[in-house]
């Protein structure tokens, strides 16, 4: 088989990660009754990477993917240990770490509030380069939660991983940036899209909404009684809207 260039095999990926994701049913457009994030984004498209679990030969295929994806962009020996972001990220991480052959750990959003109170489960020592693990992102805002913990305790945090990328949220690779972390992902609202051509998933109507969200989606979302910038999607997370 004809091995293919870097640029050519993340197409491939992320195009099979979009039809898994489709046939699985995990992509929800509703266009007429848009979602509200918890960043205060709204937006006619949601994606439920958590149904992948239930999927094992769909879950096997993603893994596969992930961990290929790693190897070309990170570093098949730069991961020393992989962490989940709870709770989504948990299984992922764990599957990731076993083909990896890497200690698995997860992270908090709180402390549980009893025994050692502690943000990180399981065994990272410190100076340890982590991966950090989630299922999807939006503006990437939690990674920066659940990095910051991570640095907190030592460990070295440079990559954080995602099934999906939703891609069009101003700030997300710049929030990380700032952190001196490189997003990783499979597959985006766009790769849903091509993939879409494929199959009569959608009817037209959704389709052509969803493109003109993703062409403008600050605009979208204000329009449809969201935030519209992400000076408010911060404001929102801390209660200040």
């Amino acid at each position: 088989m004809t091995k293919l260039h870097p640029t050519d095999w993340d197409r491939d990926a992320a195009l099979t990660t979009a039809r898994i994701l489709l046939e699985i049913k995990a992509v929800n457009f509703r266009p007429a009754e848009p979602y509200t994030f918890t960043s205060g984004w709204k937006s006619p498209v949601y994606i439920d990477c958590r149904r992948i679990i239930a999927f094992p030969r769909a879950r096997q295929k993603i893994c596969e993917l992930a961990v290929e994806k790693i190897d070309r962009h990170v570093g098949y020996e730069s991961v020393e240990a992989v962490a989940g972001g709870e709770t989504a990220g948990i299984p992922f991480a764990a599957w990731i770490a076993d083909r990896m052959l890497a200690p698995m750990a997860y992270v908090r959003k709180q402390p549980k509030g009893f025994g050692r109170n502690a943000l990180i489960e399981g065994d990272v020592p410190e100076g340890r380069r982590t991966l950090l693990v989630e299922d999807l992102t939006t503006d990437g805002r939690s990674k920066v939660r659940f990095a910051t913990a991570l640095r907190e305790a030592g460990v070295i945090v440079h990559h954080a991983f995602v099934v999906f990328f939703y891609g069009v949220f101003p700030g997300s690779f710049e929030t990380l940036a700032r952190m001196d972390i490189t997003l990783h992902h499979l597959a985006t609202w766009w790769d849903v899209l091509e993939a879409c051509r494929d199959r009569p998933y959608f009817d037209e109507a959704a389709l052509a909404e969803v493109r003109r969200f993703l062409e403008s989606p600050i605009a979208w979302s204000a329009a449809h009684g969201g935030v519209a910038s992400a000076e408010e999607a911060a404001n929102w997370k801390r209660g200040e809207s």
